[in-house]
């Protein structure tokens, strides 16, 4: 259960969780699982340096439409917004949510 997370751990899972709010409320159809949010934690230590290596590495096709600065600082913002959203429901915020889960059923698998 993520309340049973060391402290260290808890922030990161909390921080990973508002990344992936923050997608599915703009409609990108991603998520961050624990694997690659701890690949892109080793790869780039701050928020805005890590959403702009994933965007450069595994959404280039965006950066077409979208200029790397707007996406990025739209992506953090709303980032931002749920990470107040859950401290201010407290420890109900730090419930289990599978995003994929989520994914799948908007797709209609």
């Amino acid at each position: 259960m993520v309340n049973d997370l060391p402290t260290q751990y808890l922030d990161e899972e909390q921080d990973r969780n508002a990344f992936n709010a923050a997608f599915n409320e703009l409609g990108l159809r991603w998520h961050w699982d624990c694997d690659t949010y701890v690949s892109l934690l080793r790869e780039r230590a701050d928020a805005p340096a890590r959403v702009r290596y994933y965007l450069e590495s595994q959404q280039p096709h965006l950066l077409r439409a979208y200029d790397i600065d707007f996406l990025g600082g739209v992506i953090l913002d709303k980032t931002a917004e749920h990470k107040r959203r859950m401290a201010q429901a407290g420890s109900m915020a730090t419930a289990p949510f599978n995003w994929a889960e989520t994914l799948g059923r908007e797709l209609g698998i």
